[in-house]
């Protein structure tokens, strides 16, 4: 019996020391993990704020020449889309509206932008037209093929053109808004489906 035992043991002796090893092995991680996030970043630290913006040359609907350096000094809730969108681009635009109402006197602390990505059709004058359904003061801004390309750019904005029925077409295109700060910096996002009350608070804060 003793030999047939002593395997037993061994083994048994065996399991208990891979399975100390195991929670050593876990607890190893666990602390160099926790380290590793005490540590500071090595990135730099306007690295997020620069990573959406950049230099760009755009007109809005008065033919005023508009850049990234023009628009300083104020912060603004910038947004990409066209005048002929069925329902995000108004539902945006209108919600932008609803929120400076609600900061009643700080409503005039920043600009909205609205940005066209079809300048074939949206003219600076029919831009113009389209922003004053919304009842709040918008810079609509348009430009060339090479101007839209680079703050399309700037901003990592998705659009594409969708042919539809008679040989016209839509557009699909990014629906965030980007808030962007006094110095040009940008701060945060607003998506399609942000609460409103989220929202309100993130403009609070870029405004503040």
């Amino acid at each position: 019996m003793e030999d047939i035992d002593l395997p037993q043991r061994r083994l048994s002796r065996v399991r208990k020391s891979l399975w100390f090893m195991a929670a050593i092995t876990a607890l190893l991680l666990v602390v160099g993990y926790l380290w590793r996030s005490a540590q500071p970043s090595s990135q730099p630290a306007g690295s997020y704020a620069s990573a959406f913006g950049g230099p760009f040359t755009m007109t809005d609907q008065t033919g005023r020449t508009v850049t990234e350096q023009t628009l300083r000094g104020k912060p603004y809730a910038i947004f990409f889309g066209f005048t002929r969108c069925p329902d995000v681009c108004p539902t945006s635009l209108n919600r932008m509206a609803l929120l400076r109402k609600q900061l009643g006197a700080d409503g005039d602390k920043f600009n909205i932008i609205f940005v066209s990505v079809d300048p074939v059709h949206d003219t600076r004058a029919g831009i113009g037209h389209y922003l004053t359904l919304f009842g709040t003061p918008i810079i609509g801004l348009t430009g060339t093929a090479a101007q839209l390309a680079q703050i399309v750019k700037a901003f990592h904005i998705y659009y594409e053109k969708v042919p539809v029925e008679g040989g016209d077409y839509t557009i699909d295109h990014s629906a965030t808004i980007f808030l962007i700060d006094a110095d040009g910096q940008f701060v945060t996002t607003i998506s399609h489906q942000e609460d409103q009350k989220v929202a309100l608070q993130k403009l609070k804060r870029l405004i503040a």
